[in-house]
């Protein structure tokens, strides 16, 4: 199985990235992922196992979903591998601890990884970019982009989140607007911060919807 673990960090989109210390593709960059350990163990906990042996992370706290399987003929050179990618979001995070066949893990915007000719090992560049994609569409129609948040954020960070994983502007006031009408979207926590300057600003955590009705569509299509 694969692993597209996204975060916003530094203001970017970011994805986890190993270096590989193993052949094929000894020194190349690839997303955390490997082989189930046994015949005994499921898919899921196999994410979970790799992501924690990897790179150091707790799936406890993660949101973790299936992306998708692949198996194009040719994708490991050793022999016909197939496997399912896993899709996780996480808040920001200091720098990663490598671990197994890693020789080391790291942050790296997305948007860097693309604009690099043969970034990533085997086909992990279609991979991530069906995770990115992924990512961008359930912000339309889910809460999914308050896991991108710490556990008490404003909604002017909320704002942020959008505004990087879709790489668009988004209206301060429309926005505001538009979570503020979704039932149980938000739940005030009774502070306020002061961290982005001026007034106050409500601290709010994530609550249980987990359906965006309306949706807040990108291109400002609303």
């Amino acid at each position: 199985m694969d692993l597209v673990v996204l975060t916003v960090r530094s203001e970017a989109l970011q994805v986890l990235l190993v270096e590989r210390g193993i052949e094929p593709y000894l020194g190349r960059l690839a997303l955390p992922g490997g082989f189930l350990s046994s015949d005994n163990e499921d898919i899921y906990s196999a994410a979970v196992r790799e992501l924690r042996e990897e790179t150091g992370l707790d799936a406890a706290g993660l949101h973790l979903e299936q992306l998708g399987a692949y198996g194009v003929p040719d994708r490991d050179p050793r022999r016909r591998v197939l496997t399912v990618a896993y899709l996780a979001i996480v808040p920001d995070l200091p720098e990663p601890a490598a671990g197994g066949d890693a020789r080391s893990a790291q942050w790296m915007p997305v948007a860097k990884v693309g604009r690099r000719r043969n970034a990533l090992a085997f086909d992990h560049a279609r991979i991530l970019a069906d995770g990115v994609e992924r990512a961008r569409q359930r912000l339309e129609y889910t809460t999914l982009a308050t896991a991108f948040c710490p556990t008490h954020f404003t909604v002017a960070d909320l704002r942020r989140v959008y505004e990087i994983v879709w790489g668009e502007t988004l209206d301060a006031r429309n926005f505001h607007r538009k979570v503020k009408s979704v039932a149980d979207f938000l739940v005030p926590t009774g502070e306020q911060t002061t961290k982005h300057g001026g007034r106050p600003a409500a601290l709010f955590r994530r609550g249980t919807a987990e359906v965006l009705h309306p949706a807040i569509l990108r291109g400002g299509a609303n």
